[in-house]
């Protein structure tokens, strides 16, 4: 770690770090107490940095067996009033995702760092792809609805895992920050501007005495908050289909309230959720959509085809699932755009929802990579120079 042993004229310190370091710092601002994971690459730094710096505040890290005992422990963990988190890369995240859905079934709150790698199988454990953004909103099985936050940046590394946590929280819910692994291993000047530890994340509490406790009980914003266990309320928690106190039903009325429950506490407050930087969107004719190192990629040709009077211009999508249609939708309107190309590092998977809520009149393209290197400007100005003199 490099420390530039400078602060801003707030009195925030600022380093010189990786995205996975960020992360470290972050999570632990955040209020995050609980670790538990298994080192694998390229997510391996967080896990290490958790190791070194989670006693120090007081909190518990735990080396796991496998991914599969990392995400059932950090369950338990949250269940117990901790805030938790986990970190871990494709292989990993596959390994993952049946427990993951234990959590959004019960409705627990915790984040999962995916640092992403080539794929599928063990891949390319050393080199950068954004393969896993489709099983990020798909990857368990049945009927929810995930949020899954990405960065491409080390700035924004620390950022958004802070805000992962806040999402959890809010939301009672499993919460993925999706990085890839030029993200995560890149180093840029980073302003720790929560160290303080000033707002915390911190879990809520029911308000009623324990023998009226019912955990997931409907309330106004959808959202229900289970009660750590220790803190004398009591109730069942399970994977199955449940009623307001927790026990398995199979009574249809209940079934649907509560399946409509999981979905509609995110979708009632995608505006919350979404997050977005726009670049040069006003008057763009050729718009391209993309995330983390991609998305950085797409910052530089955006800039070389307005110096060569291409009306260009980009949105960074910071929010990836619940995917931000309505914000698609009103860019496209607004500029009257003639194009929208999808730069991502895998085969094709970030383009299918953009696909789905732009008007048949706007025609979709992808500017692919999926050999292990990142995207390059030039590829992407290239393209949109092809599709304007075909």
């Amino acid at each position: 770690m490099m420390v530039l042993n400078k602060v801003t004229a707030e009195g925030y310190p600022i380093h010189f770090i990786q995205g996975n370091e960020a992360c470290v710092y972050g999570a632990i601002h955040a209020g995050c107490d609980f670790y538990a994971g298994y080192p694998i690459t390229p997510s391996t730094e967080i896990a290490e940095g958790m190791a070194r710096d989670m006693p120090k505040v007081g909190g518990t890290f735990i080396q796991m067996e496998d991914e599969i005992g990392s995400i059932a422990a950090i369950i338990g963990a949250s269940a117990s009033g901790a805030i938790a988190m986990t970190a871990t890369s494709g292989p990993g995240f596959s390994l993952m995702q049946e427990n993951i859905g234990y959590a959004y079934m019960a409705q627990l709150p915790l984040v999962i760092v995916n640092v992403q790698r080539g794929g599928p199988s063990t891949g390319l454990p050393t080199m950068l792809a954004q393969g896993d953004t489709m099983q990020a909103r798909w990857g368990t099985h049945g009927d929810y609805t995930a949020i899954a936050i990405a960065a491409s940046t080390v700035q924004e590394c620390y950022d958004m895992i802070i805000r992962a946590f806040r999402l959890a929280e809010r939301f009672s819910t499993p919460v993925i920050l999706l990085l890839d692994e030029l993200v995560g291993h890149m180093r840029e000047k980073v302003v720790l501007n929560q160290f303080n530890n000033d707002n915390p994340v911190k879990r809520q509490f029911p308000k009623v005495p324990p023998e009226w406790y019912l955990p997931y009980k409907e309330s106004l914003d959808m959202v229900a908050h289970p009660a750590p266990f220790g803190e004398g309320f009591r109730y069942n928690i399970t994977g199955l289909v449940h009623d307001q106190a927790g026990f398995p039903t199979m009574v249809a009325s209940e079934v649907v309230s509560q399946m409509e429950t999981l979905k509609k506490k995110i979708d009632m407050h995608c505006q919350e959720i979404w997050n977005w930087n726009e670049y040069y969107t006003e008057d763009a004719k050729y718009l391209i959509v993309a995330y983390g190192s991609a998305a950085r990629a797409a910052r530089g040709a955006v800039e070389t085809l307005r110096n060569k009077r291409v009306k260009a211009g980009l949105i960074d999508l910071k929010t990836i699932w619940p995917f931000p249609d309505r914000v698609l939708q009103q860019i496209a309107e607004r500029a009257g755009l003639k194009m929208v190309m999808v730069a991502e590092n895998n085969m094709g998977q970030l383009i299918h929802p953009v696909r789905e809520v732009l008007p048949h009149t706007i025609a979709v393209r992808g500017i692919n990579r999926y050999d292990g290197h990142a995207l390059d400007p030039y590829e992407i100005v290239q393209t949109v120079k092809e599709e304007i003199y075909a």
